[in-house]
């Protein structure tokens, strides 16, 4: 299914459906792959229908990328907040400018870093992705540093974490096969992953629990960074790659 922006009149027709199959929610998450990339006065008229049609509505979030704020200035997005936005959850993925390129998401780490200070300007909460793997073999501590480096300083509600997965008939998998890239081992991933947790300077949460992940928590930084480092640490010194691999497979 190709990408396509729906008009105002389908995004209203929508939401005068929800209550019948959805009762009286209080929060909405905007699907369909990336709400945010709507312009300011699409976002807008969403939230004014959603209070208009759905009233029991406190906020709403969503799937994002880091474009989908080249167009909204520090202005708009206090106004997106004050109209009921709430930590988007910004795939961002890398602050390694390699690792961006080679998974093409179009954009910087430097890039990165303006949109999150400007989200962070205005007072609109968000979310950031770390995408575990990525690096590939033999580059994920310094893409580990170099994305903990990135959010330092910086102020998101929470900092999850997925690995990669390598899919047939991505183009990831056709490079894989063409020698152009080789995929981390499990346990590279492990060490990648630790050394992310250990180089966040943040208070935050965070949460590693999506189901491609090798292990699942939810914790509080920094507080609870020893006892989730010491944790991987056992899952690398108990498990071999083959057993570790099998997840995956």
């Amino acid at each position: 299914t190709k990408f396509r922006k729906v008009g105002i009149e389908e995004i209203e027709s929508d939401i005068k459906e929800m209550p019948q199959y959805f009762g009286r929610p209080k929060r909405i998450f905007l699907q369909g792959a990336d709400g945010y990339s709507a312009n300011y006065d699409t976002l807008m008229k969403t939230a004014e229908l959603l209070h208009e049609h759905v009233p029991s509505v406190e906020t709403i979030s969503g799937y994002a990328r880091i474009d989908s704020f080249f167009d909204k200035s520090v202005e708009e997005l206090r106004a997106m907040k004050d109209a009921g936005y709430d930590n988007p959850y910004i795939g961002v993925e890398s602050g390694d400018d390699v690792v961006l390129k080679r998974i093409n998401k179009g954009y910087t780490a430097a890039q990165a870093r303006e949109v999150l200070e400007k989200l962070d300007a205005s007072g609109l909460r968000y979310i950031v992705n770390f995408l575990n793997g990525a690096g590939g073999h033999d580059y994920g501590l310094d893409n580990a540093r170099k994305t903990a480096a990135l959010y330092d300083g910086l102020h998101p509600t929470m900092v999850n974490t997925s690995m990669l997965t390598v899919v047939p008939g991505t183009p990831l998998y056709r490079a894989m096969e063409k020698g152009l890239y080789k995929e981390s081992t499990e346990k590279e991933k492990l060490q990648e992953i630790q050394e992310f947790i250990r180089c966040l300077t943040n208070e935050t949460v965070f949460m590693n629990e999506h189901a491609s992940n090798l292990f699942h928590v939810k914790c509080s930084l920094p507080e609870d960074k020893k006892a989730v480092l010491d944790y991987i640490q056992k899952l690398i010194d108990g498990k071999d790659e083959a057993e570790l691999r099998a997840y995956r497979e």
